[in-house]
């Protein structure tokens, strides 16, 4: 029986050979698999266990605490997800190499040595992600911005939220924009930890999502030259998808086309992709030679030593190797998208709040509260440990907002 463990290091697995076991037993296992002590671990079938900062807050959480309960009481099944909060540093553990010596120095290297130590490229058939599905809203806003406003001359990325169920199948419910400086052929993302580690992270984990990919979009100028993704795109589509851990990661570019069989008019494409394991793979290796010049082949990877492709060894690899192609779809999902969005041209004030609330007030109050944008600007004020999962337990579950959260909402926005 596997079971999925969800910590501040991501997702991870662990298996069990009895679904029997009491948690005292359990904590053995994950010390034993994940290399945390069991003293340290507090587990709990609480997805919010993950936003506590203290003793006290952890100690509401007692789903778990009692070594003897079987988890089998808890309706644990195959897949299910444990949440783990632990304290201290820890090694994640992967796969090691290990060193035999050759030459001279050891035994002669055969013909199946040099085999195994080559990196090998090749295409990869089949994604780990079944498909992706996007909200119709949230992407409309997102390719509304970058045509009517940016009029694709510059770059703009996001970071796509939502859910993957066990097919692989990866839903996109909000995207957030990150400060960020998009350039015609290169687009820098600032990290801001405290409000997407922290507030983000709380409103996707409030509302049952989590972080399943990267969108950026394409330049006019960029739609002219011979390449899927430049090697700068690869390279940060890598470096995210390494740093997620999610089999599933979904890369999404947008682009505007060209049609010079309808007079020049021109459509807006999306297209998916995932970065192939050996692309991952060769990223978090440090194989791939990051600092681009201007006389570089945009349409080339450079690798800091030979890889194989085919049956030649060469340090230049065509990008269109890493990609593999994802189908997309589409759908209305739970939250809407009308909110102005954050880290635009356009600073998102409480005079934004208000005039929202003005516009949807013939909605029941949960659901004109039930956009990321505006919870993100919630979670500016409110406690994220505390009030962000109160109120985003209400928006996935669409019942009422407690009074004293809406009155506070309202004189916020009546204040502007």
């Amino acid at each position: 029986m596997m079971l999925r463990i969800r910590s501040r290091d991501g997702l991870e697995r662990i298996t069990i050979d009895n679904p029997n076991i009491t948690i005292s037993q359990l904590k053995t296992i994950i010390q034993t698999q994940l290399s945390i002590p069991i003293h340290n671990q507090t587990l709990s079938t609480n997805q919010n266990l993950l936003l506590s900062k203290t003793n006290n807050d952890l100690n509401r959480f007692t789903d778990m605490s009692n070594p003897n309960t079987p988890i089998s009481s808890l309706n644990l099944t195959h897949g299910s997800i444990i949440f783990l909060s632990y304290d201290g540093e820890r090694k994640i553990i992967g796969p090691t190499t290990a060193f035999t010596p050759a030459g001279s120095f050891g035994r002669k290297m055969t013909m199946d040595d040099l085999i195994a130590k080559q990196m090998r490229v090749s295409r990869q058939e089949s994604p780990h992600c079944q498909s992706v599905s996007f909200d119709r809203d949230c992407a409309n806003a997102f390719q509304l911005y970058v045509n009517e406003t940016l009029a694709f001359a510059v770059k703009r990325g996001g970071f796509m939220y939502g859910t993957v169920n066990d097919d692989g199948e990866v839903e996109v419910d909000f995207i957030y924009e990150p400060p960020q400086q998009g350039l015609e052929e290169n687009l820098v993302i600032f990290r801001d930890p405290e409000e997407e580690e922290k507030a983000v992270e709380a409103i996707a984990l409030g509302l049952g999502m989590r972080k399943v990919g990267f969108i950026f979009t394409q330049t006019v100028s960029q739609d002219k030259k011979d390449y899927t993704l430049s090697n700068r795109e690869v390279i940060q589509a890598a470096e995210f998808h390494a740093e997620s851990g999610l089999k599933e990661w979904v890369t999404a570019v947008v682009k505007l086309e060209v049609n010079e069989e309808m007079d020049g008019a021109a459509d807006v494409h999306f297209e998916a992709f995932q970065m192939s394991d050996v692309c991952v793979k060769l990223f978090k290796e440090g194989w791939f030679e990051t600092e681009i010049k201007d006389d570089d082949d945009p349409k080339l990877s450079k690798m800091k030593k030979d890889v194989v492709v085919g049956v030649k060894d060469t340090k230049e690899v065509d990008n269109d190797f890493f990609l593999v192609v994802v189908k997309i779809l589409d759908h209305q999902g739970p939250l809407s998208s009308t909110f102005p969005i954050e880290n635009r041209n356009t600073q998102v004030t409480m005079k934004a709040l208000k005039n929202h609330l003005d516009r949807t007030k013939s909605l029941p109050f949960v659901k004109r509260i039930s956009d990321f944008h505006l919870l993100l600007v919630l979670a500016r004020v409110f406690d994220v440990a505390a009030d962000v999962p109160a109120l985003t337990e209400c928006v996935q579950t669409q019942s009422a907002i407690p009074e004293g959260y809406q009155i506070l909402i309202e004189s916020m926005a009546g204040a502007a």
